[in-house]
């Protein structure tokens, strides 16, 4: 089981290193780490290429982690010296968000992990992500903050995963530290969300680059 588990989260940590937006833009001639915000997530991608392929970016960045999940419940399907499996499935997602957020195909950079994180959860505890995803809607819409909004989804999985129903509450800690890595990845958008300076998202066509946007 080690052995297997071992390939499973390198598996993980290079699949989660894919840069899915990096190379859509590369395809039409554009860095991606250069242009707008410089980051590689579906906004960026959405300023650079349009809503489409920002929608593709997003949802194969979700499945960077869903599959090593999904992988994950294959090969652990029940608790091992008193850990639970999910634990286990969600660490197989955990990687792949640090291999999302330090690519070995970016040298060592990347992007900020939320989509990522969705995939880890949808992966680990789809109820969870499901409501968390649903609150993660409702902010971006009535705020257009997508820093506030995401950075909130991300420490929603916390309670939720605490008082839903049939949830394995020894997963708390690690979605709070996962809220810890994501707000730090975010700590300029922070930064700016306190000084009243964070761009909004825009729905539908973005025709204007922001330099300072960090959001993606």
């Amino acid at each position: 089981m080690i052995l297997k588990l071992s390939l499973l989260y390198l598996c993980s940590y290079l699949m989660g290193g894919i840069p899915f937006g990096v190379l859509f833009a590369k395809r039409k001639g554009i860095d991606l780490m250069t242009f707008g915000s410089g980051n590689i997530g579906a906004t960026n991608v959405k300023r650079a290429l349009g809503g489409k392929v920002a929608m593709a970016v997003f949802v194969l960045d979700v499945l960077k982690a869903t599959i090593p999940c999904v992988a994950a419940r294959l090969v652990i399907q029940h608790q091992s010296h008193g850990v639970p499996a999910q634990a286990f499935w969600m660490a197989s997602g955990l990687i792949a968000i640090l291999g999302h957020c330090v690519s070995p195909f970016l040298k060592f950079k990347g992007g900020k992990g939320v989509s990522t994180a969705l995939g880890m959860v949808i992966g680990t505890a789809p109820l969870v992500a499901s409501a968390s995803f649903g609150l993660f809607l409702v902010l971006l819409v009535s705020t257009r903050y997508m820093s506030l909004a995401s950075m909130i989804a991300v420490g929603s999985a916390a309670v939720f995963g605490w008082f839903f129903p049939n949830q394995s509450r020894e997963l708390v800690p690690l979605y709070i530290l996962l809220t810890l890595f994501v707000a730090y990845r975010h700590r300029n958008n922070i930064k700016r969300l306190m000084d009243g300076t964070e761009p909004k998202f825009v729905f539908g066509k973005d025709k204007s680059v922001i330099e300072s946007d960090k959001s993606a």
